[in-house]
Parts: C-alpha cells; sequence; structure tokens
C-alpha cells in the first residue's frame, strides 16, 4: 500500500468514477484502474462495486475511506513541517531596529540566531521608527523593531509590544557621579554639558518634548551625533547623555542614573520617570515564514533575557508565558 494508491482511492470515492477521477489526478484511466486493482489486491477485498452508471464503495471501501483521508492528512502534515525544516536551511529574513537596539539587542538576538541557523540569510535595515514602518509597509522587511515614541503602527502591521525601558543619564565612571543618589530631576540634567542625538532619532524627539514641557533648555556641549558616537563620547567624560537603559548592559565605561520625567505638580516633585515601549512589527497580511516565525521567537527570547539582566529600568510588556 502506497500514498499514490490511497489517493486514487480516495478520489474515486469522492468521484463516484474513475474517469473523473483520473482527470482529477491526471493519470490514464488505465493507470488508475490498475492502482485500485492492486490496493484491492494487497487488501485482499473489493473496494468497489463496479457499474456503468458509476462505482460505489463496498463495505470494505467505507471501512477503509476514513483511514486513507486521515493517512494521507497525515503525510501532508508531515509534508509541510519537513518544508519548513527545509526553509530553515535555506530561508531569508530582513530585520529593521532603530540604531539603539542594533547594538543592544539585536546583536545579541542575531548572534544566537545566526550560531543555530548558519544557512539562514540575514539582512539588516537600521533606522528610525518611522523609517523602518515604510519600509515594512513596502514588502522590504519582514519584522522591525520599533519604539512607540514618534511612531504609530497603523492598522496594517501586527505589533507585539515586547519591552517597556526607563530613560536614564549617563556618565564616565572616571568622572565624578552626576547625582548623589540613583535619581536625578531634568532640571539638574539641564545644567549638565550634553551630547545630542541627531534629530532623526525617536529618542531625541522624546527629550526633547520633555525639556520643552518643563521650560527647560539644556546645556549642549555637542549635538547630531549617533548612538556609537555618544557612547563612546561620554565614555571620553565630553558631556553626559540620555539613552535607554538597555545600552547600558556591558559597557563598564559608563554610569547611569534614573531619569525623572516633568514635574508633576507645584509640590516640586519629580513626575514619573521617562520611558520608551519596544514592540515588534509585522504586516498584518503577509504569512511568515519558517524562517521568520523562528526569528520572532529568538527576538522575544531576547527581550526576556535583557529585561532580567536590566533590574529596575526595564520590565517586560507583557507577563511571559
Amino acid at each position: 500500500m502506497n500514498l499514490e494508491q490511497l489517493r486514487s482511492f480516495v478520489e474515486v470515492a469522492r468521484f463516484g468514477t474513475f474517469t473523473r477521477a483520473a482527470e482529477e489526478l491526471y493519470l490514464a484511466q488505465p493507470s488508475l484502474s490498475r492502482q485500485i486493482a492492486s490496493l484491492e489486491h494487497e487488501l485482499g477485498a473489493e473496494l468497489f462495486h463496479r457499474a456503468r452508471g458509476g462505482s460505489t464503495l463496498t463495505v470494505a471501501g467505507e471501512s477503509l475511506l476514513p483511514l486513507a483521508r486521515r493517512m494521507l492528512a497525515d503525510a501532508e502534515s508531515v509534508r509541510r513541517e519537513l518544508a519548513e525544516l527545509a526553509g530553515l536551511e535555506r530561508g531569508r529574513v530582513r530585520l529593521g531596529a532603530t540604531p539603539t537596539l542594533c547594538i543592544s539587542l539585536v546583536a545579541e538576538v542575531l548572534s544566537t540566531f545566526h550560531a543555530e541557523h548558519p544557512a539562514i540569510e540575514l539582512r539588516l535595515s537600521e533606522h528610525g521608527s518611522r523609517r523602518l514602518l515604510d519600509e515594512l509597509a513596502g514588502g522590504e522587511l519582514d519584522l522591525a523593531l520599533i519604539t512607540t515614541s514618534g511612531a504609530s503602527a497603523a492598522e496594517r502591521f501586527t505589533v507585539t509590544p515586547l519591552l517597556i525601558e526607563e530613560l536614564v543619564v549617563i556618565s564616565s565612571t572616571a568622572a565624578p557621579p552626576v547625582a548623589p543618589g540613583d535619581t536625578i530631576g531634568l532640571d539638574a540634567v539641564a545644567a549638565l554639558p550634553q551630547i545630542l542625538f541627531s534629530s532623526s532619532y525617536d529618542l531625541r524627539s522624546t527629550t526633547d518634548a520633555a525639556f520643552r514641557a518643563s521650560g527647560l533648555t539644556p546645556e549642549v556641549v555637542l549635538e547630531g551625533a549617533e548612538m556609537d558616537a555618544v557612547l563612546r563620547f561620554v565614555e571620553r567624560g565630553l558631556g553626559v547623555a540620555i539613552v535607554p537603559a538597555m545600552v547600558l548592559i556591558d559597557r563598564p565605561g559608563l554610569r547611569s542614573v534614573r531619569l525623572e520625567g516633568p514635574k508633576s505638580d507645584a509640590s516640586g516633585d519629580g513626575g514619573a520617570p521617562l520611558t520608551r515601549t519596544i514592540s515588534v512589527a509585522r504586516p498584518a497580511d503577509v504569512a511568515p515564514t519558517a524562517a521568520v516565525e523562528v526569528m520572532g521567537r529568538a527576538i522575544t527570547a531576547g527581550a526576556t533575557s535583557f529585561a532580567a539582566r536590566a533590574g529596575a529600568t526595564m520590565r517586560l510588556a507583557r507577563p511571559a508565558g
């Protein structure tokens, strides 16, 4: 007994005639008849009552039909699973991420993913969230790691929040601490020499808005730098910078203090910490490939690991599991 015989049997049972089943299977009718006769011989029972007007199932045929359908369905399931595994051998993932995430979360995720699936072609696009969503909408990306500051996802995307992290103030470990405690207010930060990101950064828009809301004008020592340059300038003691907590992981040359948001009332107390939400976005109307699905799981696992390592300044956007 083989799958071709079972498929032929199911089609004859469905159409009730050998002629119509042969057309559906793109077989010559004599070939189809031989397959059914061979199956009957192997089973030791006739499966059809053959008549000029058509063929109907015998008792043995009625017993075999649900089993044959189940066996064919199982075979198709195995075929799909093997095809997905083959996809992980030859697939491609096009991932977009913001600059902050590229030097932190994405670096670890891609390192782990490549070690486990070395044959998968990886392509990375490093831009701000708005640009990444445009690329996602244009079919240029499979997944995009974005932040909520300054970027709103339209209905054509499926957006899953991963992490909520605080913005912190970083300074060089070679310089004195910028605050006596573990927090600092916006007014105190405004008086420090600051290194500001390029205006294209979502993070820059967030911090600019916070200073405006508090009526503050920060002292700027350098403006327009990219993330890597900002971190190196701070390590060299050129100034301080406001960055996501994530970038402090594995950077012993930097220290950080938590940043209080704009004052919430006339009492003078600092407001809630400034935060951002990191989410993974994908096209809502495109079924992900096996490789993209695995990358999505790798990103979620990486986010969980980062949240555990970052302590109080970062938490999962949704409970694990």
